[in-house]
C-alpha cells in the first residue's frame, strides 16, 4: 500500500465467529502519516478489525506487527468510564503513556523531595518532555471545550450517551498519539464540532484508521480507503471520490468476468448432464474443475440498490401548524413564540449545536412533550412515521422477520403492488440468513436500520427523523436517500451528516441558541457559505467601528449629563494612546498566527503550542479593547 515503513503491517488475517467468517487472509499496511478509512456494511466486521488492532480481540490466523514503540488511541463506538470520576479524573485515568508517566513522575518528586535527582528521576524529566506531558492539563482543558464539554468537575455518571462519546474522543486526541484508531468518531458531535475535528486531523499530520459513515468528513481528512466486502479486503489509493470511481470500475470488471464464467457454466453443466459416469482422470478433473466453477458464479458480486416506490398515505393541503410555541427548562429558553407552517411535500432539516432544543421540537410536534404556550395544530389526514434517537426496544429472542411481521405481513406499493414482510427487508440489505437470525445478534447498525424498516412500512405521509444517520454503514446511507429523495410526503430530520442533509432538504430551521430558529432557504452547503459570508461582514463592521471611535472628534457634552463625564488624566491619556498601539500588534499577532494554522505545514505539537497562544492573545485583546473602551468614554484632557 505504500513504500515508506509502515507503523502496522497486517498479513493473511482472518476471523470467524462461529460459522460467520467475518474476513480471511486479509492484508494491508499503514505507513506513518497515511489517514485511512475502513468501509464495510454494518455486521461485516469493521469494528472487530479496529479492535483485533488495538489488541481487544484475538484472531484465528495471521499476523498484526506494529513498528517497536508505537503509541496507539483508540476511540471504541460506545466507550465506558468509571461513574464516580469527574470529567477530568477521567481524562488522567485514561491508560496511556502520559498519564502513567505523569504519575511516576509526581510520585518520584515526593520521594526525593529536597534530595538530589538520580538515574530514575532524570528518566522521568526526559520522559515527561517527550510526551510532552508538562502542558498536558492545558491540553485537556481546551479540547473538552472544544467538544462542549465545560463542567470539568461534572460526575461521567451525569453525562448523556453523546457527552460520554466526546469525553473519549478528548482523550485519544489529548494524548497526541503515533496512530489513532477511531470508531464513528462524528457520532454525537454537533456540526461545528464535525467541522473542528476534520480541521484538527487534516492539520496534525496525524497517522490514522477510522470507520465513519461521514462521506464529507471521509472525502476531506483520509488519502486512503480500505473496503471489506466478501470477506476480502481492496484497497484504494486515494480519498471517498476517488474510491467511489474505482469500485465502479472493478464491479464492472468483475461483472464480466462472471458473464464469462457463466457462459461456460452453461456448457460444463450440459457436459455433467451428459456424462453422469464418468471415471476417466481427464473426466475426473473435469468434474472437479466445474464444482469450482459453480461456486464461483454462486458468489457473484451483487450491487444492492433500493428502487422502492413504498406508497405513503394521501396528504391533504393542511399538514401541521406550529402556533406561537414557548418550551424552557427553568433559565434555559428553546423556544419562544416560535410559528412555522408546513407546506404538503416539502423536506425540511434541522441543525444546531447540541443541547439547542432540536430533538425538543421534534417531541413537541409528536405530542410528546407539553408546550408552555402555544398549540400544535395537526392536519386530519397526517400520518406520522417517527425515528427517534433512542430506538425501538426489540424483543430480542425473537427473529427480525418476526419484529417486521408483528407489524405488518405485507407492505403496498401503490397499483395494487405488494411487498412481503421478508421482500421489505431484502431490500434494506437483510439477507434471508440474517432475517431469521435473532434481533440479539444484530449488530448496533443492524439494529437501527431495523428500526427504520419498521417506521418505513407503514406507509407515513410525514416523516419526523431524529439523527437516522447515526451507525448506519455507507451503502445503508445511500438506500435511505434514494427512499427519502423519491418520498411522496413531508420530511422533518435532525442529523449532523452535512452530505445527507445536502441530498435530502429543501430548507433548514437553523437552532442558534436562546430560542433565536432561523428559517433558511437551502441546504447545509449553501448556509455554511451564507453565514461564512455574515461573520465576515460582522467582523470588518466590528473593526471599522473600533477605528472609527478612535478617531472621533472632541464633543462637548451636554450640560445636563456633564456631570456623568470627566476628563482623562495625563496617566489616563497616556494608557488609552498606548492601548491602541498594543492593540493593533496583537491584532497583527493574531493573523499571523491564523495563516500559519491555515497553511498544513505544522506538525501536531506545533499546532498545540499556536493554539495555546492564540487563546492567550485573543483574551489580551478582549482585556485591553474593554479597558480602551471605559477611556475612550472619558473626555479627552
Amino acid at each position: 500500500m505504500s513504500k515508506l515503513q509502515p507503523f502496522v503491517q497486517v498479513e493473511n488475517l482472518s476471523k470467524s465467529f462461529g460459522d460467520l467468517v467475518l474476513f480471511h487472509k486479509i492484508s494491508f499496511g499503514i505507513a506513518q502519516q497515511q489517514r485511512v478509512a475502513l468501509i464495510a456494511q454494518n455486521g461485516k466486521g469493521k469494528s472487530t478489525l479496529l479492535d483485533i488492532l488495538a489488541g481487544n480481540k484475538d484472531y484465528e490466523e495471521g499476523s498484526v506487527v506494529f513498528r517497536r514503540g508505537l503509541k496507539i488511541a483508540y476511540l471504541k463506538q460506545t466507550p465506558e468510564f468509571p461513574v464516580g470520576l469527574t470529567v477530568f479524573q477521567a481524562c488522567f485515568q485514561a491508560a496511556n503513556e502520559v498519564t502513567e508517566t505523569i504519575a511516576r513522575y509526581e510520585l518520584k518528586m515526593q520521594e526525593i523531595a529536597g534530595k538530589s535527582m538520580d538515574a530514575e528521576a532524570e528518566e522521568l524529566l526526559h520522559l515527561m518532555d517527550h510526551y510532552k506531558a508538562w502542558d498536558y492539563e492545558v491540553r485537556i482543558k481546551q479540547i473538552l471545550s472544544k467538544l462542549k464539554i465545560p463542567n470539568f468537575t461534572q460526575k461521567v455518571g451525569q453525562l448523556s450517551g453523546g457527552e460520554l462519546k466526546r469525553l473519549a474522543l478528548a482523550n485519544v486526541l489529548i494524548t497526541e498519539p503515533d496512530l489513532l484508531i477511531l470508531d464513528e468518531p462524528t457520532n454525537h458531535l454537533d456540526l461545528d464540532m464535525i467541522e473542528w475535528l476534520e480541521n484538527y486531523l487534516t492539520k496534525s499530520g496525524i497517522t490514522l484508521l477510522m470507520v465513519t459513515h461521514d462521506r464529507y468528513f471521509l472525502d476531506r481528512v483520509c488519502d486512503t480507503i480500505l473496503e471489506l466486502e466478501d470477506k476480502q479486503l481492496y484497497c484504494y489509493n486515494g480519498n471517498y471520490a476517488y474510491y467511489l470511481e474505482k469500485r465502479r470500475e472493478r464491479l464492472e470488471i468483475s461483472n464480466t468476468e462472471w458473464e464469462r464464467a457463466q457462459n461456460l457454466y452453461r456448457k460444463e453443466l450440459d457436459w455433467m448432464r451428459r456424462m453422469p459416469q464418468a471415471r476417466g482422470t481427464k473426466a475426473k478433473a473435469r468434474s472437479d474443475a466445474f464444482y469450482e466453477l459453480e461456486e464461483r458464479v454462486s458468489q457473484r458480486h451483487k450491487t444492492e440498490q433500493l428502487r422502492l416506490g413504498v406508497k405513503a398515505s394521501y396528504l391533504g393541503s393542511k399538514v401541521l401548524e406550529a402556533k406561537y410555541i414557548s418550551k424552557s427548562y427553568g433559565e434555559l429558553k428553546l423556544l419562544e413564540d416560535f410559528y412555522y407552517q408546513f407546506a404538503p411535500f416539502e423536506k425540511v432539516g434541522i441543525v444546531g449545536a447540541n443541547g439547542s432544543g432540536k430533538t425538543t421540537f421534534l417531541r413537541l410536534l409528536m405530542g410528546e412533550e407539553p408546550c408552555d404556550r402555544g398549540s400544535i395544530d395537526i392536519g386530519s389526514t397526517v400520518r406520522f412515521g417517527y425515528f427517534s434517537q433512542e430506538g425501538l426496544s426489540f424483543d430480542e429472542n425473537k427473529k427480525v422477520i418476526g419484529v417486521v411481521r408483528d407489524i405488518a405481513e405485507e407492505i403496498s406499493l401503490g397499483n395494487g403492488k405488494k411487498l412481503s414482510a421478508s421482500q421489505f427487508l431484502t431490500h434494506f440489505l437483510f439477507s434471508p440468513e440474517v432475517q431469521h437470525n435473532y434481533a440479539s445478534k444484530l449488530s448496533g447498525g443492524e439494529k437501527r436500520r431495523l428500526y427504520l424498516c419498521t417506521v418505513l412500512m407503514t406507509n407515513p405521509n410525514f416523516l419526523v427523523l431524529d439523527e437516522p444517520t447515526n451507525d448506519l454503514d455507507i451503502l445503508s446511507l445511500n438506500i435511505l436517500e434514494e427512499y427519502l429523495v423519491s418520498f411522496k410526503g413531508c420530511v422533518l430530520v435532525v442529523s449532523h451528516d452535512r452530505f445527507f442533509m445536502d441530498k435530502i432538504v429543501d430548507h433548514l430551521l437553523v437552532f442558534e441558541g436562546d430560542a433565536i430558529v432561523r428559517d433558511f432557504p437551502g441546504n447545509y452547503t449553501q448556509y455554511r457559505e451564507w453565514k461564512e459570508q455574515q461573520d465576515a461582514l460582522l467582523r470588518k463592521e466590528k473593526e471599522s467601528e473600533r477605528k472609527s471611535k478612535s478617531n472621533l472628534p472632541d464633543i462637548e457634552p451636554k450640560k445636563e449629563e456633564s456631570s456623568a463625564h470627566r476628563k482623562r488624566t495625563y496617566r489616563e491619556e497616556q494608557e488609552f494612546i498606548a492601548l491602541e498601539k498594543e492593540i493593533a500588534q496583537i491584532e497583527e499577532n493574531i493573523a499571523l498566527i491564523e495563516n500559519d494554522l491555515a497553511s498544513g505545514q505544522l506538525e501536531g505539537g506545533a499546532i498545540e503550542q499556536k493554539c495555546i497562544e492564540l487563546s492567550r492573545l485573543n483574551q489580551e485583546l478582549d482585556k485591553k479593547a474593554l479597558r480602551w473602551m471605559e477611556l475612550g468614554e472619558l473626555e479627552k484632557k
